[in-house]
């Protein structure tokens, strides 16, 4: 739409896409460890989804998902079809294919380095073109384009596989479909068989009708439990709100296993067994914790409000007989007390107490503050002979103060720990270097866990802990026949925590007929010898009679498993050992056809050349941002022509693979996002969930009045720059106290009684002027923040051209009496509940003082999120004078 304004603004054209359906939005609030995730949407006009099938098998865990759809043009010229699908980031994909008017295009797999030199021979041969599709906090996205002729059809496969986790005492299971318009024949099927029994199993769904509700079916026994869900055409056009669209909604199924065997449950298939282990009502373990909390200028604003938030609640969950205490860090480190202490009603209460005190400036001394932490643990006195030591580590920086080099920081803390406690490294947005967190946890018998810049990050937070806060078991061994027993993986365990579950895998080598296992481990009261014998005989014939179930799938859960522990052994390891890792994993993903982050995908497809399209697995150290590479949690796609050993391969129709079987995405990848992609403003409407993404056509260096609010006290302009049609320079003028904050790409000038201090995007630092607060994160963000008024951010995006993003947080304490472009739709905006007239979900109208105009819905960029790649979806607003 466009909207009058006066001022030194002209028009404007904005170019959008119109959409089928649309994709999720980034910040998914679920932790989905473990979950089976497909979203299937497509975009295009004239492409008509004349079915979609997603067929989902459980196997003692072992799920494999595969999501099959045809795609028929309608219209009388040819249109893209796109086929995605958003899979959780510990599945491994394992074969794609389309077919395009009766002819099969497959994926192959290849290594990552031969894989990306078929890609630059083939870049080199036409151009390339990309597009990376981004994805929640746990999923990464898979998008595939193919071109189909008028009246002609398209059909997609895509199978992946994955080991569901136990957390908290269940499984999770949840698929998301979202097709956003009727689909001719839709199935979703899931079938889950598990040979210890279901415990327990239920099944909710977000589907917005009782028609849909009621095409959804669930049948269970002992052993099996079917989910089957097949809307009806009409069921699926019938919608309470037509502004919702059509299908959409939620299947989210948790369950858990019956476990009456003391030493866990043995399952064998074809020569290779599985072992889980997951004891329980046993005596919790004490816990000695040290808490070391990142108080570094960074976390100002939101980032520490939401850390107190859960340390308060993480306090009141302590146990009687944990001991604890905190260590707080910036430039220096201090401990709160010189001890670990009781966790006694009154402990917990001084410790609250201190917890809201927390404030923050400086720089980040991490390498002082675990140091510390260390020694505290090596000083404690009278802890329980049997009770668990560990250190949790939460920081949004990198090292910037103290000792600075991340191997130095690393040898170091691991030399002191020793081997004796655990330490976990939370790592609060995506300016920390999550790579030397998680080599640090790694190195140390414990994990790392990013804690995602949202508005549930203390319910993270919360949630990491209640992972740990119950350990059981130390010390925990898992013992096997030594000469009948093949490529075992895992076997030693630091700790078990209540409700999560140990599996080891392995292949039996000799001929047994019984398989034995012995585990060690101790307890809170004493030590424990387990032992069971495994008929080998019986167990495999548990699996013969169950036709659904693919037959080799304790095969494939070894080789999945084996490949992870590999990768998650590398990170810590060096050298030839580190090599010699990574070259298992890599031979064993290629012997499986799995997509790892040593793996790539080519998929070919045709064109007016054969193009060649290379998607690579990302690891969560890729979130990481970057200059010259897009950061985020998507598969990572390429494209280019295909060259002649490829285009002969397709050509003759051959079937032969590349080293094995497999899979690959298409879609098309550049390697970073242009400024287009990103709105130039983001506001988001008050009392609405809504998102208004504002674009206005200024001339450079004309600065545009955004907000004044007298009675607050603040105003902001802006300046459109001359090489990018984004904001470049914002002026923010505070009445009490008089302070002029000038922000540019350059830096932050701060001028208050006729004094100016500069503070550079280079380094994180905190002022204050009087009550006024200002903090600039390390090149992402400035917050400047006054009580009891709004508060304004500036986000700072690095491009080839960089730019300025604002928003503002706490909008509520605007006043009544308030102007400017920003201003009109803060006081006088309103989305009409009701699309527009024709009927369009992505056509809305918004009304301003009477007035209505079109909005469009689009998905943009949102750089409020630490992640470059994470996305908004808007309502598109042009202004022009």
């Amino acid at each position: 739409m466009r909207l009058l304004f006066p001022g030194r603004l002209k028009r404007r054209l904005a170019s959008f896409d119109v959409r089928l359906g649309r994709g999720l939005p980034s910040g998914d609030g679920r932790s989905l460890a473990g979950f089976l995730f497909p979203h299937v949407s497509f975009f295009q006009h004239a492409i008509e989804i004349d079915s979609l099938d997603v067929d989902c098998k459980v196997t003692s865990r072992f799920a494999r998902t595969v999501i099959t759809s045809k795609l028929v043009n309608r219209a009388n010229e040819s249109r893209e079809a796109t086929f995605e699908v958003e899979l959780p980031k510990t599945a491994f994909i394992s074969n794609f294919s389309m077919s395009i008017d009766g002819k099969v295009y497959p994926g192959v797999i290849q290594e990552k380095a031969s894989a990306q030199q078929q890609y630059d021979a083939a870049v080199s041969r036409g151009q390339s073109a990309g597009l990376v599709k981004v994805a929640g906090r746990r999923l990464e996205r898979f998008q595939v384009a193919a071109s189909a002729a008028a009246g002609g059809s398209v059909a997609f496969e895509l199978a992946y596989e994955e080991l569901l986790r136990r957390r908290l005492g269940k499984y999770e299971l949840l698929l998301r479909v979202r097709p956003k318009q009727p689909v001719r024949r839709l199935q979703v099927d899931v079938r889950i068989f598990e040979p210890q029994g279901i415990r327990f199993l239920e099944t909710h769904s977000t589907l917005p009708t009782n028609e849909l509700a009621a095409a959804l079916t669930e049948v269970r026994d002992d052993t099996e439990a079917r989910i089957l869900f097949k809307p009806t055409v009409d069921q699926q056009k019938i919608s309470p709100d037509p502004g919702k669209g059509l299908l959409d909604g939620d299947f989210l199924v948790h369950y858990d296993v019956r476990r009456d065997a003391t030493a866990g449950d043995i399952q064998i298939v074809n020569g290779y067994f599985v072992h889980y282990f997951a004891p329980s009502e046993m005596p919790v373990l004490p816990k000695n914790i040290v808490f070391v909390i990142d108080r570094s200028g960074s976390m100002a604003g939101r980032k520490i409000e939401q850390t107190r938030e859960a340390l308060l609640k993480i306090l009141q969950d302590l146990r009687a007989e944990d001991r604890f205490s905190f260590i707080t860090f910036n430039s220096k480190v201090a401990e709160w007390r010189s001890s670990l202490l009781e966790a006694t009603a009154e402990n917990v209460a001084s410790a609250a107490a201190f917890v809201q005190t927390v404030t923050v400036s400086g720089g980040t001394d991490i390498h002082g503050a675990l140091l510390m932490a260390v020694g505290t643990l090596h000083r404690a006195k009278a802890l329980p002979e049997r009770s668990v030591s560990m250190i949790i580590l939460l920081t949004d920086g990198q090292p910037t103060s103290g000792e600075t080099n991340v191997e130095v920081i690393q040898e170091d803390i691991q030399k002191a720990i020793g081997g004796k406690y655990a330490l976990f490294c939370l790592g609060f947005g995506f300016d920390v270097s999550y790579k030397f967190l998680e080599k640090m946890a790694l190195s140390n018998g414990g994990i790392a866990r990013r804690i995602y810049e949202n508005a549930d990050a203390a319910l993270q937070l919360q949630g990491f802990y209640q992972e740990v806060a119950t350990p059981i078991l130390m010390k925990i061994k898992m013992q096997y026949p030594e000469n009948a027993i093949e490529g075992l993986t895992k076997t030693n365990f630091k700790l078990f925590f209540e409700g999560s579950e140990i599996v080891v895998s392995g292949k039996i080598s000799n001929k047994l007929d019984l398989l034995p296992v012995e585990i060690k481990a101790q307890s809170h009261t004493s030590d424990l010898m387990l032992k069971e014998e495994a008929n080998i005989k019986e167990k495999e014939q548990v699996f013969q009679n169950q036709s659904y179930i693919f037959g080799n799938f304790i095969e494939r859960l070894w080789a999945y498993l084996t490949i992870q522990q590999l990768l998650e052994k590398s990170i810590s390891a060096q050298g030839e050992q580190q090599k010699a890792l990574e070259a298992r994993a890599l031979e064993l993903s290629l012997r499986y056809g799995f997509v790892t982050p040593l793996t790539s995908l080519l998929v070919t497809k045709p064109a007016e050349q054969l193009q060649v399209e290379l998607a690579n697995k990302p690891t969560e150290a890729d979130n990481e941002k970057s200059s010259s590479f897009l950061g985020g949690d998507a598969y990572r796609l390429r494209s280019g022509s295909l060259p002649g050993r490829w285009r002969a391969l397709l050509q003759s129709g051959s079937n032969k693979k590349v080293h094995s079987p497999v899979v690959r995405l298409t879609g098309q990848t550049r390697s970073q996002p242009l400024a287009n992609d990103y709105p130039q403003l983001l506001l988001q409407l008050p009392g609405q969930n809504e998102i208004i993404c504002l674009n206005i056509d200024g001339q450079a260096q004309a600065p545009v009045d955004l907000l004044s609010d007298p009675e607050r006290g603040i105003s902001v302009t802006g300046t459109l720059g001359d090489k990018t049609n984004h904001f470049v320079h914002f002026e923010i003028t505070y009445a009490n106290p008089p302070v002029q904050i000038h922000v540019s790409t350059e830096a932050i000038l701060v001028r208050h009684d006729r004094e100016t201090r500069r503070l550079p995007w280079a380094e994180s630092a905190t002022s204050t002027v009087r009550r006024l607060r200002i903090s600039v994160e390390k090149e992402r963000s400035l917050t400047v923040s006054l009580p009891d008024t709004v508060t304004a951010k500036i986000a700072f995006v690095k491009l080839p051209d960089d730019f300025l993003g604002l928003y503002f947080l706490d909008t509520n304490h605007f006043s009544d009496n308030i102007s400017g472009v920003l201003g009109h739709l803060y006081s006088k905006a309103q989305l009409a509940n009701k699309p527009s007239v024709n009927q369009r979900d992505d056509v809305k109208l918004l009304s301003i003082s009477g007035s209505e105009h079109r909005v469009t819905r689009q998905n943009k960029k949102d750089y409020r999120l630490e992640s470059a790649s994470d996305s908004v979806s808007c309502w598109s607003l042009d202004i022009t004078s």
